[in-house]
């Protein structure tokens, strides 16, 4: 074959391969209100900056007619390309082929863009919309799956690792997404559960949607699976992008670095009024947190999941900050098992990605009851103590109003090795409330509720003011709140240049 016509065939080649299963499978996909695998690295990366590998690869199964189905690039596009510049890898799932299963070579690619993503220190993006495991190959495409989680395992904490949800994710199939470090799924189209309808009505006699099973709205209000869930597929892939600007490439990287005409000094005189004087009154954490943060741009983790702690990536002079912060709105901001490990998990990732973790606070404890009790919130509340007493990134606590008992110290207290602790005039820290401490020392002895209110705010003035803790070194300041923004920017210049020492060890064992 000559050189031209060699040309001609490439040509010919790419063609197929971008037709994916073709036209009708295409328009199928369309309406279904979901992109192609194509059209998905499209809206994600810069324009005409994808380069594609394995495109000509091909499937070896010969069984069950399948030598007669074979399809240029096997059901997933792979390859590399940049958001806003920077590096990143990508693969992306594609249902009009073969319903995008999971082949022996499918995953092959994958492992491909994985080990590449490794070794080139960049993030990788995984676009999932699949089938599961292609039947017809046995256990040739699970061993796939095995080799892709060995891989998710093997990156965790090296490089930033999203999963995006926009399909079926049925079965071993949802395994690598929980892997990783974020997952986004979109509103009516896409489903993750491990076992589907079908087999749970054949099972428990339940009957149950895909939605009702593993909807996107399940996930991102109730399981805590989707740290995300978007309308479409544009609007997620434009906050996946959003999101890798707040992210370093790989974890011997700072976060990047944005322009911002926003002052460090700013001083918000709005912030003096926030916490009410009455001390069992709720207010909105958003408003410090959209205060404070460069040109009030707060990017939310998790936001429908355990609404009592948010979490989330701001700036501050321009470099990215992990904020954690109790949310006086939702159940009085205490703790409980779901936000103990929303909280945890995100204080671990800004710990492996070397990004600064600032705590507001205003937490009464955790949330007592039978059902919190039983489902073992001792353990999970361990979790969020862990988290914040092995991270050695700068970490910085601001007490707003309460800090009482074991939440207080859990809370990125200076006992848990907080470089700079911080309070309002308006902090109470104490072991309880002092209507609470109150009942319990003067038991049986107050006769008239005037005494006990009189016992109430001795005890304030005594215990819960922030002057006790900061009188032994508990507290490095008590500021002025319309002084947060300036005092935590100069705070984060500071500690620019922290290093820890930590004891060896093969690994932790985190309680789990």
């Amino acid at each position: 074959m000559d050189a031209q016509s060699v040309v001609k065939e490439l040509e010919r080649q790419r063609e197929e391969a971008r037709a994916g299963g073709g036209p009708k499978r295409i328009e199928a996909q369309h309406e279904r209100g979901k992109l192609t695998a194509r059209e998905r690295i499209e809206v994600l990366l810069d324009p005409d900056s994808f380069e594609e590998y394995d495109m000509f690869v091909e499937h070896r199964c010969q069984h069950f007619g399948m030598a007669d189905k074979k399809v240029p690039g096997d059901g997933v596009v792979t390859g590399c390309g940049t958001i806003n510049g920077r590096l990143v890898f990508v693969y992306s799932q594609d249902f009009t082929v073969l319903g995008g299963s999971l082949s022996e070579t499918n995953a092959k690619k994958i492992c491909k863009v994985q080990d590449m993503a490794m070794k080139m220190g960049a993030p990788i993006i995984g676009i999932n919309d699949s089938g599961g495991a292609r039947i017809q190959e046995g256990v040739d495409s699970l061993s796939g799956f095995g080799e892709i989680f060995q891989r998710n395992v093997l990156a965790s904490g090296v490089i930033p690792q999203i999963s995006v949800i926009m399909g079926p994710c049925a079965g071993g199939a949802v395994y690598s997404p929980a892997l990783t470090d974020f997952t986004v799924m979109v509103r009516g189209s896409s489903y993750m559960f491990v076992t589907g309808p079908d087999v749970v009505k054949t099972v428990t006699h339940e009957d149950v949607t895909h939605e009702e099973l593993g909807g996107a709205n399940i996930h991102s209000k109730h399981t805590g699976v989707a740290d995300m869930a978007f309308d479409n597929d544009i609007e997620a892939l434009l906050q996946i992008r959003r999101l890798c600007n707040f992210l370093p490439l790989n974890n011997r990287q700072n976060p990047p670095v944005w322009p911002t005409d926003d002052p460090a000094d700013r001083v918000e005189m709005a912030l003096n009024t926030l916490v009410p004087d009455n001390p069992n009154k709720p207010y909105d954490m958003y408003e410090l947190l959209l205060k404070i943060t460069d040109e009030a741009d707060f990017f939310e983790i998790q936001p429908d999941y355990a609404k009592n702690i948010i979490i989330g990536f701001g700036r501050m002079e321009g470099s990215t900050v992990g904020f954690v912060a109790n949310q006086p709105m939702e159940m009085a901001g205490c703790l409980d098992i779901d936000a103990s490990r929303k909280a945890a998990r995100f204080v671990r990732f800004c710990d492996a990605f070397n990004i600064p973790i600032v705590s507001l606070v205003d937490v009464p404890g955790f949330l007592p009851g039978t059902a919190q009790e039983h489902n073992g919130v001792i353990k999970h509340g361990a979790k969020l103590l862990y988290a914040y007493a092995e991270a050695t990134v700068p970490k910085i606590t601001i007490i707003t109003r309460k800090a009482y008992g074991g939440a207080y110290i859990v809370m990125a207290s200076k006992h848990l090795r907080s470089d700079i602790n911080y309070a309002w005039p308006t902090a109470e820290i104490a072991v309880m409330g002092p209507e609470g401490a109150v009942e319990v020392l003067y038991k049986n002895k107050i006769e008239k509720p005037e005494d006990k209110d009189a016992h109430v705010e001795a005890y304030r003035d005594q215990f819960a003011s922030p002057f006790a803790a900061a009188s032994r070194g508990y507290l490095d300041d008590v500021m002025r709140p319309q002084n947060t923004r300036w005092r935590l920017c100069r705070t984060l210049g500071m500690l620019k240049s922290k290093k820890v020492e930590t004891p060896w060890k093969k690994h932790d064992n985190l309680p789990l």
